[in-house]
């Protein structure tokens, strides 16, 4: 087996690196930050870790396909009520409908193959 080569390895730190603003309709979503290596999808797709500050709400959007999220920390509560707690590994399928609000902040890993549509009737 051959040595992994620096130029092969990407490597972030969810508690030390920057996150970049998280954008919804090419607008910057206040209270919202990834963190995502993979360029080969666009950002808030593939693979990526997912912040939201205290008292966040996010813009109502439908799932154009399976989205999987493990809730690292804090509290995420969608629009129907349900609650995530930390360790919850959740699948939203396809066509979903929902926004979700933190009361306290939350971090989740998320994979996402496509981008989300939004319902925001503004755009």
């Amino acid at each position: 087996m051959r040595k992994t080569e620096p130029h092969e390895r990407l490597v972030a730190n969810i508690h030390t690196d920057a996150f970049e603003p998280f954008m919804v309709g090419g607008k910057v979503s206040p209270g919202e930050h990834i963190l995502q290596l993979d360029d080969q999808y666009p950002p808030g797709a593939g693979f990526h870790v997912y912040r939201m500050a205290p008292g966040t709400t996010t813009t109502p959007h439908e799932h154009t396909c399976n989205e999987q999220f493990l809730i690292l920390e804090g509290d995420l509560t969608d629009n129907d009520g349900y609650a995530y707690m930390p360790g919850d590994l959740v699948l939203l399928k396809t066509g979903t409908q929902h926004s979700s609000t933190t009361r306290n902040g939350c971090t989740l890993a998320v994979f996402i193959a496509t981008p989300e549509h939004s319902l925001d009737t503004a755009e």
